[in-house]
């Protein structure tokens, strides 16, 4: 076994790996919140169905997509390697149960971890999944360049021949796939309203203890910059951005 493969595989390298890939995942909520954040707006889906052909089709964000995938694959099988490990050197339990939160999500990040690897399948099942290959419906938008009117329409799949916008006579038109009536369709069913928020909330106590020791494994935890750390890692890692995304959900459910 080379140098390489003896680093990787070691305790030390095993949380570096899990470092790296959480912390990449974690960059990846800030952009894939914000925007989704264009489910809010009042234009019948015309932002959001824009921002989902955009990120499906320009080709630096389907390479940084690539990436995200197998960083999702990495992460969970890392996880369950160090899980299994952490019990075959620990196989009796502790006497005393702590109570503090922090390390009730430290004990359980494998059950934690495994909420979210099933929600990730059901997401990328109802979504990504149906938009490049299932029967997802489309649209097309009709835009006054002058008074900013927009007229939206339902069109079959007959008159959908690829994504077209255009300026016809002082009107844009856009023809697209709607993944914004898909969204809209797929958050009236209770149970997976449901399932979003639960995992948002195991997503939370997730990234609890795994933000903060991400950069502890990678020596930054010097207490001029373990504030800052513990502010993001708590306030917009572990409450914003979980009550961000489900706020969505909850959104279509009850609008």
């Amino acid at each position: 076994m080379s140098n390489f493969s003896k680093a990787f595989s070691s305790s030390l390298g095993r949380k570096l790996i899990m470092c790296l890939t959480g912390l990449f995942l974690c960059s990846f909520l800030i952009v894939h919140l914000t925007g989704n954040f264009q489910l809010f707006k009042d234009d019948d889906g015309l932002a959001f169905n824009q921002y989902a052909h955009f990120m499906t089709h320009f080709p630096p964000i389907k390479i940084v997509s690539y990436l995200l995938y197998t960083s999702i694959l990495i992460h969970s099988i890392w996880a369950l390697i160090i899980t299994q490990k952490n019990k075959k050197s620990r196989p009796i339990g502790y006497a005393i149960t702590p109570k503090d939160g922090s390390i009730w999500s430290s004990r359980n990040m494998g059950i934690l971890g495994t909420i979210l690897f099933v929600f990730i399948v059901v997401h990328m099942a109802n979504f990504w999944y149906e938009y490049h290959w299932g029967e997802t419906p489309y649209v097309e938008y009709r835009i006054d360049q002058n008074s900013g009117a927009t007229m939206a329409r339902q069109i079959s799949q007959s008159e959908f021949t690829g994504y077209v916008d255009y300026v016809d006579n002082g009107v844009q038109v856009i023809r697209s796939k709607d993944l914004y009536k898909e969204v809209a369709y797929s958050f009236q069913q209770w149970w997976l309203v449901l399932l979003y928020v639960i995992a948002m909330g195991a997503l939370s106590f997730h990234l609890i203890h795994g933000f903060q020791s991400a950069f502890q494994t990678l020596g930054w935890n010097h207490s001029k910059y373990k504030p800052l750390i513990n502010f993001l890692g708590v306030w917009v890692f572990s409450v914003i951005i979980p009550i961000g995304f489900a706020a969505m959900p909850l959104y279509f459910f009850f609008k």
